[in-house]
């Protein structure tokens, strides 16, 4: 677990990605032929080949916030970067690009806590001493400590950092005579913006997307038929896709075939980066392998080893079957 635990504990909010794409380009040069950075700040690892061009992608962002305006006695605003639940900001702290911690406050004593009534407290004596080491414009990303026991992992930013970690493992595993462009994406938190350019740079003729997704097992969770603990899942159809047919149907043969525990995926809100893919240039076939994660977009986000597993060993098949 220690390549998942360098990639979950790196820093890079939408748009900031440069050190955790520093991190994870030292893994895939060595597994690839080529590793360049594309304009807005994609990692595109390619494995040449002469059979079909697949497309992998994962992003490596992550949520944070963004500091707007600091007042006169040295509390910062904020605006969100990513999606946030207001309710659960509070007393949680957040650490900026230069390691300066801070804690977020509330005017308002009440559940229903909006971002305009919280600040982030750094313990500035003024705006002055503040500035000194906050910038409007400066980001930062929630902390919350790598942790794990024999099953499951906790950690901040396992959305996604499971899902580069589970292609930097498959990168390892595949032996195969296709193009493969496995392309870690930026600014997928803010609107799917890194898979849209670099999909229409590479025009694969299939894709895949790798990336968390809910679980509904948790009491008083949200209603759908994907567990922790009981496979990858396949992704069906979320906000932004409705999964190619061939592709949806070979990962479950696969998975079938090679003994790969897995489970149906629809994700009734949100999108992930297969949306972008699936419309770029005359159209992508496209699907998604997602891993199932509790607690997503908070500083403790859980996924099961068995699943991370599982995640791998599908992702290598598929790769290494597509025709």
């Amino acid at each position: 677990m220690e390549l998942l635990k360098t990639l979950a504990s790196g820093y890079g909010p939408s748009g900031r990605e440069d050190k955790i794409r520093n991190t994870i380009a030292q893994y895939a040069k060595k597994l690839t032929d080529e590793v360049i950075v594309d304009t807005l700040g994609n990692l595109i690892a390619h494995k040449k080949g002469n059979g079909k061009k697949i497309m992998i992608a994962a992003h490596m962002d992550e949520i944070g916030v963004i500091a707007t305006v600091i007042d006169d006695n040295g509390f910062i605003r904020f605006s969100a970067v990513g999606g946030l639940y207001n309710k659960d900001l509070f007393a949680r702290r957040v650490c900026f690009e230069n390691g300066v911690v801070g804690i977020i406050g509330s005017e308002e004593d009440n559940k229903d806590r909006k971002i305009a009534k919280l600040y982030i407290d750094i313990g500035a004596k003024n705006r002055e001493d503040a500035e000194k080491k906050v910038k409007t414009g400066d980001m930062a990303v929630f902390m919350g400590e790598f942790t794990e026991n024999e099953d499951i992992v906790i950690s901040k930013a396992l959305d996604n950092r499971a899902g580069c970690y589970v292609m930097l493992e498959a990168m390892k595993r595949v032996k195969t005579e296709n193009d493969l462009y496995f392309v870690f994406t930026a600014q997928e938190e803010v609107g799917l913006r890194g898979a849209k350019t670099a999909a229409y740079s590479i025009a694969p003729q299939y894709a895949l997307s790798i990336d968390v997704t809910d679980t509904g097992d948790t009491p008083e969770g949200i209603k759908m038929d994907v567990k922790l603990g009981k496979g990858a899942a396949v992704k069906i159809m979320d906000r932004s896709i409705l999964c190619d047919a061939y592709i949806r149907g070979l990962l479950i043969e696969l998975a079938k075939e090679n003994n790969i525990p897995y489970q149906l995926e629809i994700m009734n809100d949100g999108g992930t980066d297969a949306g972008a893919i699936s419309l770029s240039g005359i159209g992508v076939k496209t699907g998604g392998i997602s891993i199932p994660t509790r607690y997503i977009h908070s500083p403790s986000e859980m996924v099961s080893k068995d699943d991370l597993k599982s995640c791998i060993e599908l992702l290598t098949a598929f790769i290494n079957y597509a025709r």
